[in-house]
């Protein structure tokens, strides 16, 4: 679908309170109709980086930008942006459709024009049939649909989401989460979406940057950051690791049984830590095997299958549920690994 969304910049941005430097020189730019998602911990940085941009609260300098303006000095009321929290902050006396048109309202349209809008935007997130209906008569899930078609009936040049899915159970999470990302791809706007979830993160957005006390260590494609993370800190964030001693020499390593290439932001030479997924770990039941399986965690369609080798080292490995049923407690096994890159680390940054 085309994109129709405008560039939003940041650039050098740093906010300090009092001794708190929150963000620590944050340059970032997203493309037009593009979706980043900002990842992280609780005081990353990453929340203080969209009220910056929703103009709800000043940098300590640097400078914030939308198509090519600086905005940095714009009130929050003239920025044009729409914002979807956590809590859904619908108004309980009015019905969903006015909850809707109510931005539209205070920009002086018409009464046809709102309600034709806001019936619009309803379709959109499919809640035109409870348009009469009050927030106390929605679930969970429905009321952050109106708060979205809230924020997008306005038609903003920018979409930000502050953990908009964090009050909701999993199952509705996963599929809020995929009809968000539906609803920005058909309509194109420009969108920052800030959450604490890795999984969230990963499934909707076109970028995810991941920060750490204030500072951006990483931005790439979900599947990119995943499989190449440039730090010991996004390998950990965005997901389980297994950490095995390793000695890189010639950009490879030797590891389990197999020499791997060594992924870039690896030392070049010396003992290390390899930072290895669990996926990329093969277990094979093996009488003669030279590691033990302790425990076999059942997770629906995979397992995670916990060995220890003969070192005492402990390995996580990840499988299909299918393949576990030779793989019980005390099982000896050979685990190895497959042939992909792998971060290698200083010993005491692991």
């Amino acid at each position: 679908m085309t994109r129709n969304g405008v560039a939003v910049d940041f650039t050098d941005v740093t906010r300090v309170y009092r001794t708190i430097r929150a963000l620590d020189g944050l340059s970032l730019h997203l493309e037009p109709g593009e979706m980043v998602a900002l990842l992280g911990p609780s005081g990353c940085g990453k929340t203080t980086a969209l009220r910056i941009l929703a103009g709800l609260d000043e940098p300590t300098s640097g400078a914030v930008a939308v198509d090519g303006r600086d905005i940095t000095a714009v009130p929050p009321n003239k920025r044009d942006m729409g914002m979807v929290f956590q809590a859904y902050s619908l108004f309980p006396h009015l019905t969903v459709l006015d909850n809707v048109a109510f931005g539209l309202k205070l920009r002086g349209k018409t009464k046809r024009e709102r309600t034709q809008q806001a019936a619009d935007m309803l379709d959109l997130v499919g809640l035109s049939e409870h348009k009469q209906k009050y927030a106390s008569q929605l679930s969970g899930g429905q009321q952050q649909r109106v708060a979205l078609a809230r924020a997008l009936a306005i038609q903003p040049r920018v979409l930000l989401l502050d953990e908009p899915l964090s009050a909701l159970d999993a199952k509705v999470r996963a599929q809020l989460r995929d009809e968000i990302r539906r609803v920005q791809l058909e309509v194109g706007t420009t969108t920052l979406f800030v959450t604490h979830d890795q999984e969230e993160a990963l499934a909707v957005a076109d970028r995810v940057g991941v920060m750490c006390q204030g500072r951006l260590e990483q931005i790439a494609a979900p599947a990119d950051l995943y499989a190449h993370p440039a730090t010991p800190f996004v390998a950990e964030f965005v997901g389980l690791n297994n950490k095995l001693g390793a000695e890189v020499a010639g950009g490879r390593t030797h590891l389990l049984g197999a020499a791997l290439p060594v992924a870039d932001g690896s030392i070049s030479a010396g003992r290390g830590v390899a930072l290895v997924r669990p996926e990329s770990v093969v277990v094979a039941a093996d009488p003669a095997g030279t590691a033990q399986v302790v425990s076999v965690s059942f997770l629906g369609p995979i397992s995670l299958v916990h060995c220890t080798l003969a070192d005492g080292t402990r390995v996580i490995a990840q499988t299909a549920s299918a393949h576990t049923a030779d793989l019980a407690q005390g099982t000896w096994v050979n685990v190895g690994v497959e042939q992909t890159a792998v971060l290698v680390v200083p010993e005491d940054a692991a």
